[in-house]
């Protein structure tokens, strides 16, 4: 909570992490959610020549690898947007404390925008390995199960760069 320029005394370490854990469990959830549009999404914008349309993707699809197809990836989506919503939220809140005390005679509107953009360069950092495996695990059938067995593969295949 930021008070006259100020960071009160309540943004603790336990803050952050409870922040951190809200931004898991939503960004985790909500992106979880809609894996099976995001498999159509990938399939369309990795193969648009056989995918030309959402129904001719969703049923070819279907007809081809079954209806488990439209969870794959589902643990790059959950674990790789639930870091990233972690350090979106955890981080966005440490770094309105830190740049409170540091711009004290900043607006506050810039506090919270560099804040916010602070926090976003950490979440989409960390969110980049998993959204490499999963877009493979989708878009490739047989590249992987899934987010396990799919880093090292990744890894083993294109190194750190992958």
């Amino acid at each position: 909570m930021v008070m006259e320029g100020r960071v009160s005394e309540d943004l603790t370490p336990r803050y952050y992490a409870l922040c951190a854990i809200g931004g898991m469990l939503s960004a985790g959830t909500t992106h979880l959610a809609i894996t099976p549009l995001d498999v159509l999404k990938v399939n369309m914008q990795v193969h648009p020549i056989k995918y030309y349309s959402i129904s001719s993707c969703f049923t070819t699809l279907l007809r081809e690898q079954g209806p488990s197809v439209l969870w794959k990836g589902w643990t790059g989506k959950f674990f790789g947007y639930g870091a990233q919503g972690g350090c979106r939220f955890g981080l966005y809140e440490y770094f309105k404390g830190v740049y409170s005390n540091v711009l004290v005679d900043q607006n506050k509107n810039f506090v919270f925008l560099l804040s916010s953009a602070s926090a976003e360069v950490f979440a989409n950092v960390a969110l980049c390995p998993f959204e490499a495996v999963k877009v493979r695990v989708q878009a490739q059938p047989c590249f992987a199960k899934g987010l396990f067995d799919g880093f090292p593969k990744l890894y083993a295949s294109e190194g750190t760069r992958g």
